[in-house]
């Protein structure tokens, strides 16, 4: 048997197992045909029971009648005596037996002996009482009747791969045996959702239309629930009408897929229910995806998938189970009413975060096995609050799993490095393997020899090597705590999300002084922005809501906008992540829908929201919107969702999360009150109202333009201050800043004196505008001569520029380098040092 072991397909293997197993519970150790042949019988979908099917016979009373002939046989043999390991013998019966098969197989033109090949040897004088019992039982005398019925199932088809047989076993090819996969322990288990199985085993034992839809959100464990199902049937945890039961997985794409012609679809597809109802009523079919069966093998001018399962689902010849989201539900299976009514929806519900952890606690040995690390019970936590906190387009416990399981490969990775030594090793025994196939190659089989003696030296060294790396791992590098989950967490959303570290202690105590190093003037607005974000890394503020909201008030030109692109520079490190949006934009009525998407069958459908696509893609971020007095009140109904659940719905219905970004709101109501008391917006007078007094001016009109429910939904109204002489000097300075850093790029170092800042301070502000002209001024006066004079090669790279104000222009010249003075007496000064 060994020697054609190499040509058995894998359903021949497993029917000799089988035939093994049974021969050795009987402590037998002789395996002949008959037990081969009762392997065969006992194979769940063995080919050789369409033959007994076709002819009209019973498989399974026919399998007893076998088993019953086979052990009478047997008896007459004495059984081994003890409990010592039985080890089989292969007679000469079963060697010719296999031979007979090998030479059916290669009339077929198989490259590998099936079932088929198998079954039909039996005809031939070795298979002994094998023949006979076939003959006398089975009743399949007429040798050419069975030959034709094999023809029939084979088709056209040769066995290539000892993975498929050639008979035309549909289920074989297109399904996956979920309680097979079971049994040997290949799923992963089922943590709860005893409720859930309970109401699909009810569905189960109905007459009629018992057929379970499960609909849910992606993630939620649809499938893992079917998979539970085919583990209580393997455990005979379910009720009597469900076990020996099969559970099979259709893979609707493989049967579309190569159906080219008009018809093969639907061939195959027919095919697969006639041999589900010819298993009288042993198999339960689970359609995952179960609208993708809507419209399927339709565009080869057939009927679609749905409208040929639909009379065997009504009538209850096919147990079927599907599984299809709540809006791939809605969108293909409740508009064809007929589809509908053949299944009984079950509603799949998201788990609550406990019962995920309880689901995380049931996977974590599986993980850990896999990946070789151990969880902390903190990691599981983490991967719980922080997947609900901050993965809001995802569903529990998919979201959570999927965290462990990244956090476990990347720990596993950071430690599963070989060192070089070992690295050496292997590098070293590829070699030698090369030279010991190239000494075999010249006939050189001294060399051969010497390479294979080498071969096993640097085998026995490289074990001994890799036992003990493995033993000097530090343990503590192969366990995943939070922090890896948090970090994780980190790279998917980009949002800091791990453990507050000294650094990010010091960035988030230190926010005032770096903040001020760019905005200048506005310490109370600077102060009640970091108190925000403070609370919200601390863990303090509601974390339905987003990180901080606030409405920037006060005329143009005092820092408003400029604050907001420091905060984003500051928290993010890139002022890009500011996302702004003019509100003067949104003045219409119909403007509106820009910010959620355009309604269906309307222009721009499907290409997303301005705002809800930005958030989307970047959810950590600062959310600016400048001028928002000016948008439509419609805009402002919005805005409340946002600001209260930090959530907003798009066209398309997905939810979109607004809980890690800081919403700022600018306006410039107020500023007229300013005007009118010719009060400048950066120069006070000395009859100057107080602020507090201008502060609740200025309230009092934002009350008369914005509802009560908006402004109750922000954390805190900002005015922002008036700036002083010395404001706009220090603007100044921090403008001219950066033209001085660009300058020392080019090797050339400005001297400003404090005259043409003065001049520039002067010049620059304006009461209306605020210090919004500076920038121009400074290009005017400063910038546009300076470029003319470095064009004109007046200055060059090392030069140090003097920039002097002469009447109402800067001029600019060249220092002269100090000249080196030499001591008149040399020899005294050295004398007297």
């Amino acid at each position: 048997m060994y020697r054609y072991y190499r040509y058995f397909t894998e359903d021949v293997i497993d029917a000799i197992n089988i035939g093994a197993s049974e021969l050795i519970a009987i402590r037998r150790n002789e395996l002949s045909p008959e037990f081969v042949l009762v392997g065969i019988l006992m194979q769940e979908d063995s080919p050789a029971l369409k033959i007994f099917r076709e002819l009209g016979l019973d498989p399974e009373r026919t399998r007893q009648e076998l088993l019953e002939r086979v052990f009478e046989i047997e008896e007459l043999v004495p059984p081994i005596e003890g409990d010592s390991p039985i080890h089989l013998v292969v007679p000469k019966t079963t060697q010719l037996f296999f031979e007979q098969a090998k030479r059916e197989a290669d009339t077929n033109g198989d490259a590998y002996i099936g079932i088929m090949s198998v079954f039909l040897a039996f005809y031939d004088a070795s298979a002994g009482v094998a023949s006979q019992i076939l003959k006398e039982h089975v009743q399949l005398g007429n040798q050419r009747r069975v030959r034709k019925i094999v023809q029939e199932l084979r088709g056209e088809r040769k066995i290539t791969d000892r993975r498929e047989e050639a008979c035309n076993n549909q289920l074989s090819r297109f399904t996956t045996d979920l309680t097979a996969l079971a049994r040997r322990q290949a799923l992963d288990p089922l943590i709860g959702r005893e409720d859930v199985l309970d109401r699909i085993i009810e569905v189960l034992a109905r007459r009629k239309k018992n057929n379970p839809l499960l609909i849910g959100e992606p993630g939620v464990g649809k499938t893992v629930i079917v998979e539970g199902l085919a583990q209580r049937i393997v455990r005979m945890e379910v009720p009597e009408m469900l076990l020996n039961k099969r559970l099979l997985l259709l893979d609707l794409g493989e049967i579309v897929a190569g159906a080219k012609f008009r018809g093969e679809f639907e061939e195959r597809l027919k095919m697969i229910q006639d041999e589900i109802t010819a298993a009288a009523g042993r198999i339960i079919l689970f359609i995952d995806e179960l609208h993708q069966v809507v419209n399927a093998g339709a565009a080869m001018g057939g009927l679609d998938a749905s409208n040929m399962l639909k009379p065997a689902l009504a009538k209850g010849n096919l147990l079927c189970i599907g599984a299809t989201t709540i809006d791939d539900y809605k969108k293909f299976i409740e508009i064809d009413k007929g589809l509908e009514r053949r299944f009984q929806p079950i509603l799949i519900r998201e788990p609550s975060p406990k019962e995920t952890l309880e689901i995380l606690e049931g996977l974590r040995p599986c993980y850990e096995t896999f990946h070789h690390v151990t969880f902390t019970p903190e990691a599981l936590q983490a991967a719980v609050s922080l997947s609900e906190r901050y993965i809001t387009d995802r569903c529990l416990p998919d979201k959570a799993i999927d965290l462990l399981d990244e956090a476990a490969g990347r720990k596993r990775i950071e430690t599963g490095y070989f060192p070089r030594s070992i690295r050496d090793l292997r590098k070293e025994k590829e070699r030698m393997r090369q030279e010991q196939l190239t000494a075999y190659q010249q006939e050189d089989y001294r060399s051969a020899i010497l390479a294979q003696q080498r071969l096993i030296t640097l085998e026995l060294e490289l074990k001994t090597k890799q036992r003990r790396w493995q033993e000097e791992i530090e343990p503590a590098r192969r366990v995943v705590t939070d922090e890896d989950i948090a970090q994780i967490v980190a790279r998917w959303t980009e949002i800091p999300v791990f453990r507050v570290m000294e650094t990010e202690k010091a960035r988030l105590l230190g926010m005032e002084e770096r903040l001020h190093e760019r905005i200048i003037g506005q310490h109370d607005a600077i102060c009640a922005v970091s108190n925000a974000i403070r609370r919200n890394r601390a863990g303090l503020k509601d974390p339905r809501r987003p990180i901080g909201t606030f409405l920037f008030l006060g005329p143009t030109g005092v820092g408003k906008t400029e604050l907001a692109r420091a905060l984003a520079e500051h928290l993010l490190d890139d002022e890009n992540r500011l996302i702004r949006l003019d509100m003067s934009e949104y003045m219409e009525r119909h403007e509106v829908s820009k910010i959620i998407g355009a309604p269906p069958g309307y222009l721009g459908y499907g290409e997303g929201g301005q705002l809800t696509e930005k958030i989307r893609r970047q959810p950590y971020s600062v959310l600016l919107l400048d001028e928002i007095e000016k948008a439509h009140p419609d805009v402002f109904n919005i805005l409340l969702q946002i600001l209260d659940e930090g959530r907003l719905t798009d066209a398309h219905g997905r939810t979109v999360s607004f809980r890690n970004t800081i919403i700022i709101g600018t306006s410039n109501i107020g500023s007229a009150i300013l005007t009118r008391e010719r009060l400048s917006a950066g120069f006070s007078s000395d009859n100057e109202d107080s602020e507090a007094e201008i502060r609740a001016r200025i309230l009092a009109e934002v009350k008369k333009h914005f509802k009560p429910e908006f402004l109750n939904r922000i954390d805190d109204l900002i005015v922002f201050h008036r700036l002083s002489p010395q404001d706009v000097r220090q603007i100044v300075e921090l403008m001219l800043r950066n033209l001085l850093r660009r300058l020392e790029e080019k090797k050339i170092h400005l001297e400003i004196s404090d005259a043409v800042k003065a001049f520039l301070a002067a010049e620059g502000f304006d009461p209306i505008y605020g210090a919004r002209p500076l920038k121009r001024t400074i290009e005017r006066f400063l910038e546009n001569p300076l470029a003319q004079d470095l064009i004109a090669g007046k200055f060059e790279a090392g030069d140090t520029i003097l920039a002097k104000l002469a009447g109402k222009e800067i001029h600019f010249e060249k220092r002269q380098p100090a000249p080196n003075l030499v001591p008149l007496f040399p020899e005294e000064s050295k004398c007297e040092s």
